[in-house]
């Protein structure tokens, strides 16, 4: 998300970089360059008009920091003025001990609601530590209700139904006695999908609201849509009085205008976004950590999030002893692997991390899914090994690489890469646990993983090319054996003699 913003603006600020003082031109190119960048974003043009004002005042208004260079200062002020415009603090779902505690979902049709009430729910029983209840009170379109309770299935959260009963109030009311019996805190509503427009709808949820005196009602937009599901929420808000926005795929627009106009222009923030189709896609909007993104200073509190939410932290400590230890084996690092899958995408990952770590390397979204393709072969030639040669990889000789080899469809060109990549890796492992790496938690830790990332990324620097970096294994002799290859070193210094005498 965010692509297109982050790449214009980032080269903008670029610009900058070398100048001793910054003139009044400067700043001004700068900043047409910034307005047109979002204005290309889809963003409402008052608010990049307001936006590029708020930078011109403080770029000229003398503010100095002593500590930092000219373009630094200006990249400062846009970064500021970037967390201001996203709603300067991130806003969580606020609930009162009021047993249930509503959540109205509202938006139009097709925005993606029913799917959201699923991912709040799921994300609310985990990170909150709530008890929802989902009810459909969407009685219009065909197999609505049924949807929901396919949905809560899925995340493993409750849903009322009552198959008597095609009225919303009625629903409503029967969803609310059941969970103050059966202890649910949360009550989350999924409402009809409507045009802003349809007096009749708008009508319904005023009375729904009016019913359940929810403590949030969120308006879900799919983001792609830009400016139109600014003027929705807008309409929503007048009417409703939305208290927070959910952008939906935010995945697949690179623009994001919608995020970067709706808190200026209704005055209420954006409080989840939807990342994706699985069901634990849905992120906490975080402005700080947006901007941050946008401007190439990676987004590391929500990798290290994401870390402790999907790694296991018991698992991640017996590993660090085997690494200390040196008995760090093949299936230590398939269990690795494995781990870093449930990450999600390569490219993802990287975004989250500081551009200077990554040395300006980036991956494109066919480059990830080569790199996931490669992981997933990688896995597959440790699989096909045995427990054995798993845990003790000398033993693997040259019959049992081509065993090997058949057994995961590669080459025995891939299995010695592997190999040879494993070595490294373990090499590498002992001389940062000489130098002390993993005494601590700090820069040196996220420097080193940097620095191993580019490694396995960079051009030539992953040998193997486990990760689809390094050099091409096909072009590679197909020796079988260390052994082979110091038997052809000892032969050639042996002519090299013979050629002397």
């Amino acid at each position: 998300m965010f692509e297109s913003l982050s790449d214009k603006l980032k080269k903008t600020l670029k610009n900058l970089r070398g100048q001793g003082k910054l003139t009044p031109e400067h700043v001004d190119a700068a900043l047409r360059e910034i307005r047109m960048a979002l204005l290309e974003a889809d963003v409402n043009y008052k608010v990049a008009k307001d936006f590029v004002k708020a930078v011109r005042v403080k770029a000229e208004g003398q503010e100095v920091w002593n500590d930092l260079k000219p373009h630094e200062q200006v990249v400062k002020i846009v970064y500021d003025e970037l967390v201001n415009l996203f709603g300067g603090t991130s806003s969580r779902l606020v609930f009162t001990k009021q047993v249930p505690n509503t959540v109205m979902i509202v938006g139009l049709q097709g925005s993606g609601k029913t799917t959201s009430t699923g991912k709040i729910s799921k994300w609310l029983a985990e990170n909150q530590e709530r008890k929802p209840l989902l009810v459909s009170v969407d009685v219009y379109r065909p197999a609505a209700r049924e949807q929901l309770k396919v949905v809560g299935d899925a995340v493993g959260q409750s849903v009322y139904t009552d198959p008597e009963s095609d009225d919303p109030l009625t629903l409503v009311k029967g969803a609310q006695k059941h969970a103050q019996e059966l202890g649910y805190d949360t009550l989350i509503i999924d409402t009809a999908g409507r045009l802003h427009i349809d007096d009749e709808l708008m009508v319904e949820l005023e009375q729904i609201k009016e019913e359940t005196n929810p403590v949030e009602v969120l308006f879900v937009a799919d983001a792609m849509t830009g400016q139109d599901a600014v003027r929705s929420a807008e309409e929503f808000h007048k009417r409703v009085g939305i208290t927070g926005v959910v952008l939906t795929k935010m995945d697949g627009d690179a623009r994001g205008g919608a995020a970067l106009s709706i808190k200026q222009v209704i005055g209420q923030p954006v409080k989840f976004v939807g990342v994706g189709e699985k069901y634990d896609a849905i992120e906490p909007f975080y402005p700080d950590r947006i901007a941050q993104r946008i401007l190439g200073m990676g987004d590391v509190l929500s990798l290290i999030e994401e870390v402790q939410s999907k790694v296991d932290e018991e698992e991640a400590k017996a590993q660090l002893e085997k690494i200390t230890s040196n008995q760090f084996t093949l299936e230590d690092f398939r269990n690795q692997l494995r781990q870093f899958k449930q990450l999600g995408s390569m490219s993802k990952l990287m975004k989250m991390l500081p551009e200077q770590m990554l040395g300006g390397m980036s991956l494109s979204d066919e480059q990830s899914e080569e790199v996931e393709a490669n992981l997933k072969r990688t896995e597959a030639m440790i699989d096909s090994m045995t427990i054995q040669e798993r845990r003790d990889h000398s033993i693997i000789n040259a019959s049992r690489k081509t065993r090997i080899a058949n057994g995961s469809g590669s080459t025995i060109a891939e299995v010695n890469g592997l190999l040879r990549q494993y070595e490294q890796m373990r090499k590498m492992m002992q001389q940062m646990n000489k130098g002390g790496m993993f005494g601590g938690i700090g820069k040196r830790m996220m420097s080193g993983m940097a620095g191993g990332l580019g490694n396995m990324l960079g051009g030539g620097g992953m040998p193997g090319g486990m990760f689809g970096g390094g050099q091409d294994l096909d072009n590679e002799p197909d020796e079988t054996s260390a052994s082979l290859a110091k038997r052809l070193k000892r032969k050639k210094k042996r002519k090299k003699r013979k050629k002397k005498r």
